[in-house]
């Protein structure tokens, strides 16, 4: 049989497809994972995928590309499956990909989805109102015929050695930048914060993007060792590894070290569902107001003047949260 299952949104969204993708490996002859372009670092890391097409689909995203013929009939042509799996979120369609994959003769499709499909699925499946998304994906792909394969936690690839870049253990990690702006701490927080877990006694490294060496470098300051914009995937994931935990907002790295199995302190502004998005299968701490006035309004940028949901927590409450994680884990 060849599986191909599709995630075609972030990377951290890729990462929590990770223990479906698993369950259909476990199946399958082989499996081909279709993802964006924003999810192809992750893939690489996911256990359990034999292949990789990286396509930028023109439904999804905030800045999508324009509907190309050309490009939807090259895609159309390159697949080449038997059975499909298309995770997507809860206010996702997955009707879009389920029509690309007809037309490129997959023969089974399964998906969750509240619209009435027509002859695009096999499998219409209705996800769990309040389920995780890990959860969800696990639910669809039993029900498409793959059973959970293992314990069902996300998980990467071993991770490199990255102690020449890290220096030592221990040390706590601090991820100050998000890919969507109402989900971030502000940049003063979290420089308070560096301040106080190394007056607290702790090693910080302060990891971000090429596009976040300003913002890296600013929380660093003169307490912490600035990693921004010297990591790839991979080198984050071991950067991660190392940690004794990890700290930041509701953003791909917070996945990412669950995946790795480090503890997460999660800065989580409510404008979607702690329930569907926490990190999973680590311990973890969740900070910020979950009943604020953006909850659930999926907004990118704050709505509520202060941002009130984050800069009410303070750095005092990042290091209480740290040395109870690590408290537990030790």
């Amino acid at each position: 049989m060849k599986a191909l299952v599709t995630r075609l949104d972030s990377f951290g969204d890729v990462l929590l497809a990770g223990p479906a993708i698993r369950a259909v490996a476990a199946r399958a002859d082989t499996v081909t994972l279709l993802c964006g372009p924003r999810g192809a670092p992750a893939a690489r890391l996911l256990p359990g995928v034999d292949d990789i097409l990286v396509w930028d689909a023109p439904w999804v995203g905030l800045t999508p590309p324009p509907v190309g013929r050309g490009e939807v009939e090259l895609l159309i042509d390159t697949i080449d499956a038997d059975t499909a799996l298309v995770l997507t979120s809860f206010h996702q369609s997955p009707l879009p990909t389920a029509l690309l994959l007809r037309l490129a003769g997959v023969d089974f499709i399964a998906a969750d989805s509240e619209d009435y499909p027509g002859s695009l699925l096999d499998v219409r499946h209705h996800r769990a109102p309040h389920a995780h998304e890990v959860e969800a994906a696990l639910d669809l792909a039993e029900a498409a015929g793959f059973p959970p394969a293992d314990d069902g936690r996300p998980r990467v690839l071993p991770p490199p050695d990255t102690a020449g870049l890290t220096g030592p253990e221990p040390y706590v990690v601090l991820h100050p930048g998000a890919s969507v702006p109402a989900r971030a701490w502000s940049p003063e927080r979290c420089a308070e914060a560096a301040h106080d877990l190394a007056a607290a006694g702790h090693r910080v490294v302060v990891t971000g993007g090429a596009g976040e060496r300003d913002l890296t470098a600013h929380v660093a300051g003169s307490h912490a060792l600035d990693l921004g914009g010297r990591t790839g995937a991979a080198e984050l994931a071991g950067v991660l590894a190392g940690a004794d935990a990890v700290v930041t907002g509701n953003t791909g790295p917070a996945h990412l070290a669950a995946a790795v199995g480090t503890p997460v302190v999660s800065l989580f502004a409510p404008v979607v569902p702690a329930e569907r998005w926490r990190p999973y299968g680590v311990p973890y701490v969740l900070l910020g107001d979950q009943d604020a006035p953006c909850a659930g309004s999926r907004a990118r940028e704050c709505p509520v003047p202060g941002h009130p949901c984050l800069d009410t927590v303070t750095a005092h409450d990042v290091v209480n949260a740290v040395e109870k994680l690590m408290g537990e884990t030790a």
